[in-house]
């Protein structure tokens, strides 16, 4: 039985690997850690983990938490993970972080989009995980890197173009659409009911949100070279779900089935990536609660270009879900352990 600890348990986050590990039979979670609700059950923050999950939260002392875990989930904000990962890491512990500090592998790269990194040594252990691109790395990798949820439905969506170098790089824009939870579950006045009620907006427009280099990191080694794209997130008035809608020119003109059948090749046995057929497209209403990653690839007749859709739930295949998938690589076990859930509809 696998011994896992979760720091910072008392968000979104939190909650999602908290419901997805008791569904998994080779887990234990026997630890949970938030500053500022320490003392308190998880049950208490959350009654829908009454009676299944009651553990106490605790204060954050790394030593104490690595004694009681052989796998630590870091779901903290960027920053407060890496002043504890490499106290985990010096443990022995295996430590998949759900942060962004060490998705980003130049610590210059990171320092201009956020702040200097503590520990820039660690970036160089850390592996990107994102399965479906890097499963052989992420195997008894020691430190796993969880993708954001943004970029993941972003590289999921071009990796067969990329890789398959069918489109111009210089073409690439991406329009996210995001539910609420993508802002965590602090209170901001952008976040309140009837900020967001009713609602549709962009935000961090112009190349500004924070998910743009680690999104053009993992595009550029697909590609081959390195490559800058327009990323326009926006917020929706739901609770879950992403919706991306890509378009890119190719090189050479290409047909709606040749695309379709390029992205069933190439996603050909993942088991959490559906290619919908020509005529079908995603909605964040049928991976809602799920791990899958929905993507539509077709082409656009009177301008030529591609459009791809693609479909997560930020919560699962975005965040918690993936962490798991992650967990089940680097301890061996089964890759869907615990994940094989359909989505909550309606």
């Amino acid at each position: 039985m696998l011994n896992v600890a979760i720091v910072g348990a008392s968000g979104y986050t939190g909650l999602e690997l908290i419901r997805l590990l008791y569904r998994h039979p080779e887990v234990a979670v026997t630890c949970l850690t938030s500053e500022q609700s320490a003392g308190r059950k998880i049950s208490d923050i959350f009654p829908t983990l009454l009676g299944r999950c009651d553990l106490a939260l605790e204060n954050l002392e790394p030593v104490r938490v690595a004694e009681k875990a052989d796998l630590i989930f870091t779901a903290l904000p960027h920053k407060a993970a890496m002043e504890v990962v490499p106290t985990f890491l010096k443990l022995g512990k295996h430590v998949i972080d759900l942060s962004a500090d060490y998705r980003l592998s130049d610590p210059s790269v990171y320092g201009a989009w956020y702040e200097p990194h503590l520990n820039p040594a660690n970036l160089k252990k850390a592996v990107y995980g994102l399965p479906e691109i890097r499963r052989a790395k992420i195997k008894g990798a020691r430190l796993v890197a969880n993708p954001g949820c943004y970029p993941t439905s972003i590289i999921l969506g071009l990796a067969p173009l990329l890789k398959k170098g069918l489109i111009d790089i210089k073409s690439i824009v991406a329009d996210s659409a995001s539910g609420v939870t993508g802002a965590g579950r602090s209170a901001k006045v952008d976040s309140l009911y009837c900020e967001v009620n009713d609602g549709y907006k962009a935000y961090a427009v112009g190349g500004v949100h924070r998910h743009t280099p680690e999104i053009e990191q993992e595009l550029s080694l697909l590609a081959g070279e390195q490559l800058v794209i327009t990323f326009t997130p926006h917020l929706v008035p739901m609770d879950r779900g992403i919706l991306s809608t890509i378009y890119a020119t190719p090189h050479k003109p290409i047909s709606t089935e040749k695309l379709f059948q390029l992205y069933q090749e190439y996603y050909d046995g993942e088991p959490f990536v559906r290619v919908l057929p020509p005529g079908n497209l995603p909605s964040t209403a049928f991976v809602r609660g799920s791990n899958f990653c929905d993507i539509a690839p077709l082409v656009d007749q009177r301008t030529g270009r591609v459009i791809i859709v693609s479909a997560i739930d930020n919560l699962v295949k975005g965040a918690s879900g993936q962490a798991v998938q992650n967990m089940n690589l680097v301890c061996g076990f089964p890759e869907t352990m615990a994940l094989e859930g359909l989505a909550l509809f309606p």
